[in-house]
């Protein structure tokens, strides 16, 4: 298969079972423990966006993104991003990764974060958060704490970061 027939579209509430599924098999049980999971628990899931990729009707990747506040900042946490492994490295990841960005514009935010690893989300814009300048409810490596700036306020926001309600 040289080209995909990808589509990116907002998820459906039929599409729950399947993207809980991807989860489950990318990420295991534990990744319930992790403190992303915690803030997305916190949010209001009717405010949370996700999007889905297919290839024809195949449901092969996922996102998540969940509003957050840093004061009076408006944000969004990302994740998880979740790809087929069959499907890996064919820029769905991407693909729905600019598909938030789009979304997370449209909506005035100022930022996403997330926690996950520099290599692959610096191609995307991400940058790590300085030490210390962004706070969340549980532990995270600082090294993977990322953000991507939507606003001129973005790059610079501090303070704890709080699912918001």
């Amino acid at each position: 298969m040289t080209e995909l027939s990808l589509t990116i579209e907002a998820a459906k509430a039929s599409d729950e079972p399947a993207i809980e599924k991807l989860h489950q098999r990318a990420f295991g049980p534990g990744r319930f423990a992790r403190t992303a999971y915690r803030i997305r628990e916190q949010a209001n899931a009717a405010e949370s966006l996700t999007f889905v990729a297919r290839v024809g009707s195949l449901l092969v990747g996922s996102v998540q993104l969940t509003p957050v506040r840093l004061g009076e900042a408006r944000a969004f946490m990302l994740g998880p991003l979740t790809v087929e492994p069959a499907f890996e490295k064919r820029g769905i990841g991407a693909a729905l990764l600019q598909r938030c960005e789009q979304a997370a514009r449209a909506m005035r935010s100022d930022a996403i974060f997330l926690v996950g690893d520099e290599p692959y989300y610096s191609r995307h814009g991400y940058k790590r958060v300085p030490m210390g300048r962004v706070r969340l409810p549980g532990p995270v490596d600082p090294g993977r704490l990322l953000v991507l700036p939507l606003t001129g306020t973005g790059a610079s926001l501090s303070g704890p970061l709080v699912a918001a309600r």
